[in-house]
């Protein structure tokens, strides 16, 4: 089968595009013929060597596509069915071997390419605004990268459950889909201090929680920005991890509280899965959440896709076509 394959952790040219052994689905698993893959910045960390993984290694940790076969034990797909997932590594390819629990059955009037895009940043949107910090009416929170795929996602959640939303976006356009998501109040980050206009904004008073995966640029200012009490979500990296923080750091500012989760631990059974996913693929049936792709790349193309996410030259979703 036709892979993306990292043999050496580092920049964008360690992604070969190459022949590779198709995987086999063993007890417990099923084999995917992968339609569509999801690009994430968590796919350039583990390219990066910032997280850490066996070589070779496929990448990608979302897809969507067909079940090929199913191995001894299997009672949760069968071969035909449509299914997505988010989680186990090796999307990057034609083919990917995944615990069968793992997989959803995408629903009738959801495409491939919407559930593929949906699984991995629309179930972190979820746990952040329902498990996390469980917005409620009267809430007020901060959402960074607020256009990104992520971002919409969380802008849309958190209004769905009352939420007050003040997010950060970098350009005018980026400001302008903020905006068509949902948000009440939109800052230009480099523009203006963030932190002292959410202090504006919020009568001086601070928000609730941050939602934050920009990372190391933006985590003090986003200290700032909380209400005494709040909560500060770091969930990625973009723009580098969080150094280690004093706990006094956060008795100073606040009594703070600190968190940084990851969907793994929020999808750890099949009943915590199915209620995301379901929320989440429900929605986009619906129409009730909206998912903006910004570009679907060809498989080869997979080094200008991370290429272009990382230099934050896009919106929404990538997505490879396999």
């Amino acid at each position: 089968m036709k892979a993306i394959v990292v043999h050496q952790c580092g920049g964008p040219e360690q992604l070969h595009f190459q022949q590779t052994a198709a995987p086999v689905a063993g007890p417990g698993q099923a084999l995917v013929r992968v339609t569509h893959a999801g690009v994430n910045f968590i796919d350039i960390y583990f390219r990066m060597g910032l997280y850490k993984a066996d070589l070779p290694m496929i990448l990608g940790m979302e897809a969507a596509g067909v079940v090929e076969s199913v191995g001894e034990g299997v009672t949760e797909v069968a071969p035909g069915d449509r299914v997505a997932y988010a989680g186990p590594r090796g999307a990057y390819a034609e083919y990917a071997v995944t615990p069968a629990w793992q997989l959803v059955k995408i629903p009738s009037g959801v495409s491939g390419e919407l559930a593929a895009a949906a699984m991995l940043q629309g179930m972190t949107a979820h746990y952040l605004t329902h498990s996390t910090f469980p917005l409620q009416q009267g809430h007020t929170c901060l959402v960074h990268a607020a256009a990104g795929g992520a971002g919409q996602c969380i802008v849309q959640m958190a209004k769905r459950r009352g939420a007050r939303v003040i997010a950060t976006v970098g350009t005018a356009a980026k400001a302008e889909l903020a905006r068509q998501a949902g948000a009440d109040e939109v800052i230009l980050y480099e523009q203006v201090d963030f932190a002292a206009e959410t202090r504006r904004l919020t009568d001086g008073k601070g928000v609730d929680v941050v939602y934050d995966s920009v990372g190391a640029s933006t985590f003090v200012k986003s200290l700032d920005s909380l209400r005494p009490r709040g909560m500060m979500v770091t969930f990625g990296n973009a723009s580098g991890p969080v150094p280690a923080v004093e706990p006094l750091l956060l008795n100073a500012k606040g009594s703070l509280f600190l968190t940084r989760p990851t969907l793994a631990h929020h999808i750890a059974t099949r009943d915590e899965l199915l209620w995301r996913a379901g929320d989440v693929l429900s929605w986009l049936a619906s129409g009730d959440l909206k998912l903006h792709i910004h570009q679907i790349y060809p498989l080869s193309d997979a080094r200008q896709a991370q290429e272009d996410l990382a230099a934050r030259r896009t919106t929404g979703k990538l997505l490879l076509a396999v």
